[in-house]
């Protein structure tokens, strides 16, 4: 599958039109190739993948009506759903929607989370407060989900009012990839942050998908 990180942004990945699989995976755009990669690694051909918009996460509200109208969609088709997502801003409503749903998600409040391990990060508390994240997504696609969004092309003397109160930027990487290792950095001098590159692999997703 040729994946494309406007694509995935923009309009995600529809879930085959006959089911090849007997579980559909509901992911954020943005978990494509994680997911991807997980299925060819463990030759999970059980399962399926579908992907939401991952611009949606710039409205996190919009999330649950999203993932509800999509598992009503496939739910004939599938002998199970597992929604790909942790709360993601919002708020325990997704968490509330699945349930009523009948379906499982990710645990965790975001993917930073269950990608450095939602113990891990649980455990770093205080000591994370001032760090601003990504992941390889994001850092690929950090002008469309950061720079612009917060008008920091339009208007750069928002930088330090935005960011003010961050130290550090954290490059949660997935994979050992040096240009994505220059592009985070990069990221992290246009925010005036220092840098840290934490290697963390998928974290706690591989054992969420093969719970599944």
């Amino acid at each position: 599958m040729d994946l494309d990180d406007r694509s995935l942004t923009e309009t995600g990945i529809d879930a085959p039109e006959r089911p090849q699989g007997r579980v559909l995976i509901l992911a954020c755009g943005a978990l494509a190739r994680e997911i991807l990669a997980l299925k060819r690694l463990n030759g999970w051909h059980h399962m399926d993948l579908q992907c939401l918009p991952a611009k949606l996460h710039l409205w996190p509200d919009r999330i649950p009506d999203a993932v509800e109208a999509a598992v009503v969609e496939a739910r004939p088709r599938y002998r199970a759903i597992f929604v790909a997502y942790a709360d993601c801003g919002t708020g325990g409503m997704l968490q509330a929607r699945c349930d009523a749903l009948g379906v499982e998600m990710i645990a965790g409040p975001h993917c930073y989370s269950f990608f450095d391990g939602n113990e891990t990060f649980a455990a770093r508390g205080d000591a994370e407060m001032t760090a601003f994240y990504l992941t390889d997504f994001l850092v690929r696609q950090f002008d469309a989900f950061v720079w612009k969004p917060m008008g920091l092309d339009r208007h750069p003397e928002l930088r330090d009012m935005v960011f003010g109160n961050y130290e550090r930027l954290v490059y949660l990487a997935q994979t050992e990839d040096p240009a994505l290792d220059r592009l985070a950095e990069d990221a992290a001098d246009r925010l005036g942050l220092a840098y840290e590159r934490r290697f963390t692999g998928y974290g706690d997703l591989p054992a969420a998908l093969r719970a599944v």
